[in-house]
């Protein structure tokens, strides 16, 4: 009989074959683990909508560490979570706050760890927005000295990678311009470029206390019906200086990851938001779905996609998967 058809499944007749032709893959060096670090002594709380998560106070921190670097994740991405919180965020820019504690702590013990700061004052502010308010609206211009103020603070602190997530405009350039003028222009920015007004952010809101006490952040994050708009975004981050640009949520629009990978040649960031962990781990929990494939699957969707590197809850169970 006249071959009619491709014979498309020879290269998938065995795992060694499907090994051989598999295009993308999941690397422990790829992933970055966020951690969450609170005031106090003797402190891990579970977060209870993403279990597996911890908020941790500083002696706590050291076990977390030693777990994370054996594993062979190489860089983590800093939450701080203080106690005290007021209009202006002044904890996210004092050099002695719980985040820059945290951070001088990690470099000391584990000077090869990448230290990844969240830039952005909602963590630190009284009414949870990421800005300075007046009459009720984030203050764009005001904010910005702030944010300049706090990677400032947080460079010295010993991050080795400033991540700014505020969506003010000229928020990189602001940055940029102020760690240049303290001395720190080895330090990259990672630049939350496409970041949308998500309600996959809940169980996170939840781990960093960052709920908003009135209204909501559409008037700084982006309307999720846009792509176009993110482009716009990502091109004026790249022109004021970004060095990586992420994508926030990654799951829920993995479309942006594919546009930035295609049209911008820095490293394009995934961001497998809260809510994308809390849900797999749910259903895991209810064993409704087997949460290894599950999770391997999505992280390979977002390289697949064009994504370098992956923000993750997951990392930690990751690195052991991948370990085997």
């Amino acid at each position: 009989m006249a071959q009619t058809f491709d014979r498309h499944r020879r290269l998938r007749k065995s795992a060694a074959m499907r090994n051989l032709v598999r295009e993308n893959h999941v690397r422990v060096e790829d992933l970055i683990y966020p951690l969450f670090v609170v005031e106090g002594t003797g402190i891990k709380n579970e977060i209870p909508s993403m279990p597996g998560v911890y908020q941790l106070s500083l002696d706590k921190l050291a076990e977390e560490m030693k777990e994370i670097v054996a594993l062979g994740i190489q860089a983590v991405l800093m939450f701080g979570v203080p106690t005290h919180k007021d209009a202006c965020g002044t904890e996210a820019y004092n050099d002695d706050a719980i985040t820059q504690q945290a951070m001088r702590l990690i470099k000391e013990a584990h000077p090869e760890m990448l230290v990844i700061a969240d830039t952005c004052l909602c963590e630190y502010t009284d009414h949870g927005h990421c800005g300075v308010i007046h009459e009720g609206e984030v203050v764009n211009d005001e904010t910005l000295k702030l944010l300049g103020q706090t990677a400032v603070s947080q460079a010295k602190a010993g991050a080795d990678i400033i991540a700014p997530s505020n969506m003010m405009d000229g928020f990189v350039i602001a940055i940029r311009e102020a760690l240049d003028e303290a001395g720190f222009e080895h330090i990259p920015i990672m630049s939350y470029a496409v970041k949308y007004a998500s309600a996959f952010y809940g169980p996170f809101r939840d781990a960093a206390g960052s709920t908003p006490q009135f209204g909501d952040r559409k008037s700084y994050q982006m309307d999720a019906a846009n792509a176009r708009e993110g482009m716009r975004e990502a091109a004026s981050d790249v022109k004021e200086g970004a060095d990586f640009l992420i994508v926030k949520p990654g799951l829920a629009f993995m479309d942006m990851v594919l546009r930035l990978r295609e049209n911008f040649n820095l490293p394009i960031v995934a961001y497998n938001v809260s809510a994308e962990y809390s849900m797999v781990k749910a259903a895991a929990l209810n064993g409704w779905i087997d949460e290894e494939r599950i999770v391997m699957e999505t992280l390979v969707g977002f390289k697949r996609a064009g994504a370098d590197l992956i923000i993750t809850y997951h990392a930690k169970d990751v690195a052991k998967w991948l370990a085997r």
